[in-house]
């Protein structure tokens, strides 16, 4: 006997079979979809791990602000500083492929939103499993995609951190999208097989008993879902490049306000008024860099550090958000030698104080693989140009392949030791 997929009792509105009656929903439809997202959600995941093992989670409380992590830290491992531009490769894209793949998640719940609607909710213990499985990946993916969005239009609206929150949030989804795969894995693949072997369409849930006529092809669907991803890529992939190809990146922020040019145009996120730095306090006469450790705390003016040995480095600027800066060459104090002044034969961990008093970064630390790198450096110029303020004067961290929010602006102490 043919088994049956309609509810066991009619229903009323979306519960009613005759509800649904698009002719382009059915399995083969959703196995497209779903196999595109198998691979770019997976992708996503890895990434967004990466960026935060980047972040250094493993420095608390100074840099994590994600409590409780248990088991779910089991990955984490000192981020590397090799190669430099490994953070604006793994940043980039994790924030692109998110964006790019949204048509096709809204195009994946599209196709299979009669499943929601089912009736009776479960039919057996697998089926209440599968139902819930369900609702965690919606819910999970709707809450990660908008929250990613949120944080790369700098529109923190959500309640509380931006990272604890986006962390558990992935482990749910990514949860939930694993149990999901494990269970029509198998059934899109033999669905896409049917396709290519050019055999009919097997009864399915989400064919419609009773469809409307067709406005478009299936074929025309997906070329529209993909001309979508295509658009959002567009439009936003150019903000991790200089020059002409940042204006392409017309739907994301380019990194805070125009840079101009000269020298320091290259982009920023915070300007020094926003992170509320007065120039009274940054002059040659009252700034003053504390270096705390073993040997006790000397104090330097900026005429005290250019009198150290000084050393250059081209080096990018990738942030969270997904934006970057191609090298720029900067010099000064490389890290290790501050960490020798302050008593430390070895390079350690690093704890750095800026002056900024408004935003979540006015603390942050450096692990000693990143003191320790000779392209570690507190800049005091880039481009051949003494940095300006915006860009962190009298003097900021740069740090090969370290997240933006640890390169610290505005520096006013460096406690080197065990944090």
């Amino acid at each position: 006997m043919a088994r049956s997929f309609l509810p066991t009792r009619p229903g009323r509105g979306p519960f009613a079979p005759d509800f649904w009656r698009s002719p382009l929903r059915g399995p083969r439809f959703t196995s497209v979809l779903g196999v595109v997202l198998l691979t770019g959600v997976t992708l996503v995941f890895v990434t967004g791990l990466l960026s935060y093992a980047a972040y250094n989670p493993g420095l608390a409380p100074v840099n994590d602000k994600t409590p409780g992590k248990g088991i779910l830290g089991f990955y984490l491992f000192p981020w590397p500083t090799d190669p430099p531009w490994l953070y604006r490769l793994t940043q980039g894209v994790h924030v692109t492929l998110g964006l790019v793949l949204v048509p096709v998640l809204l195009a994946k719940l599209w196709s299979v939103v009669p499943r929601l609607f089912t009736l009776p909710p479960a039919r057996s213990l697998t089926h209440a499993l599968e139902r819930i499985s369900l609702l965690l990946l919606v819910g999970g993916a709707l809450f990660e995609f908008t929250t990613g969005i949120l944080n790369i239009q700098l529109d923190y609206v959500f309640p509380g951190s931006f990272y604890p929150l986006h962390f558990y949030g992935a482990w749910v989804f990514f949860g939930a999208f694993l149990a999901h795969v494990a269970l029509k894995a198998p059934v899109a693949f033999r669905n896409l097989r049917r396709m290519r072997e050019g055999t009919g369409e097997r009864p399915d849930d989400l064919v419609a008993p009773r469809p409307g006529p067709p406005t478009v092809s299936r074929r025309g669907a997906l070329g529209l879902v993909g001309g979508g991803s295509l658009l959002l890529f567009a439009t936003s992939a150019g903000r991790s490049f200089d020059g002409p190809l940042r204006a392409t990146a017309v739907l994301t922020p380019h990194g805070g306000p125009e840079p101009g040019g000269g020298p320091a145009g290259f982009q920023i996120n915070k300007t020094a008024a926003y992170a509320g730095i007065r120039a009274a306090e940054t002059t040659e006469e009252a700034w003053r860099l504390t270096v705390t450790g073993p040997a006790g705390t000397v104090r330097l003016s900026r005429a005290g550090l250019l009198g150290m040995p000084l050393h250059s480095a081209a080096l990018p600027i990738a942030c969270v958000e997904g934006w970057s800066t191609s090298d720029q060459w900067w010099r000064g104090v490389r890290l290790r030698d501050l960490a020798a002044l302050a008593g430390h034969d070895d390079p350690v961990d690093v704890y750095v104080e800026s002056l900024q008093r408004h935003g979540a970064f006015r603390r942050g630390a450096l692990r000693a693989n990143q003191v320790a790198d000779p392209r570690s450096l507190l800049a005091l110029y880039v481009n051949g140009e003494e940095l300006t303020a915006d860009h962190g004067y009298p003097a900021r961290i740069i740090v090969p392949a370290a997240p933006g929010v640890l390169n610290t602006k505005w520096v006013a102490r460096l406690t080197f030791g065990d944090l």
